[in-house]
């Protein structure tokens, strides 16, 4: 509350009169307070994006190893059906219970295009919303595909039960050429590699020495001196 006063003069006396300032906000100063400087802003990108971002990368690279296995001529930008129930399997996506080699399969035949033999990887990615939330029941098609992705995070594919070539035992034996006899013994040289047609057929010596003889092509560097 401020006041103030102020004097006049009328005849011989001073008349005073005193002037009232009433504050309507007596709370606060008459003075507005200096607006306070607002927080700098950085862009920064939401964590659930970024998270989501990370997998999907992730589970494209995951993709790409189960593509290849076993098919040289495959780049990895599509994957078929053999292989996408193997990833199935070895991810562990594939339980037996909630999602069967039938699940998988009928799901593969739904998000391929007509025709087509193998899917890429934005169909795979709708081939497992489906698969997840058979897998994860309750979960939303996005919280499932989240979980399928954590599944497939850093799997590769299992070689377990994977037939391999043994060069040791019976094997190493019976494919050691210097060991074999007979005609089996002249399809090879020394080195082990294969004559081709001349180890497999007679051919007719017709340079005129007689069988055996080793001193062929002798004579004519004797004459020439």
């Amino acid at each position: 509350m401020g006041e103030g006063m102020k004097r006049e003069k009328k005849g011989k006396g001073e008349l005073f009169l005193c002037l009232v300032y009433v504050n309507p906000h007596p709370h606060y100063s008459s003075v507005p307070p200096s607006p306070l400087p607002s927080p700098p802003r950085f862009p920064l990108l939401p964590f659930p994006t970024f998270s989501k971002q990370v997998m999907a990368s992730e589970a494209e690279k995951t993709f790409q190893r189960f593509a290849v296995f076993g098919e040289s001529s495959s780049s990895g930008t599509e994957m078929n059906n053999k292989n996408f129930s193997k990833l199935c399997k070895d991810c562990g996506i594939m339980d037996g219970k909630t999602v069967t080699s039938t699940d998988v399969d009928i799901v593969f035949s739904k998000v391929k295009a007509k025709n087509a033999r193998t899917i890429t990887f934005s169909e795979f990615q709708e081939a497992m919303k489906e698969l997840g939330q058979k897998r994860f029941k309750g979960k939303s098609p996005n919280e499932a595909l989240e979980n399928v992705f954590k599944l497939m995070e850093g799997k590769d594919p299992a070689t377990t039960g994977v037939t391999k070539a043994t060069t040791v035992g019976g094997v190493d034996r019976l494919t050691d050429t210097s060991k074999y006899t007979g005609t089996h013994k002249e399809r090879f040289d020394e080195s082990g590699k294969g004559k081709g047609i001349a180890g497999r057929e007679e051919v007719t010596d017709n340079s005129g020495y007689v069988s055996g003889y080793k001193g062929s092509g002798t004579y004519d560097k004797k004459t020439s001196k």
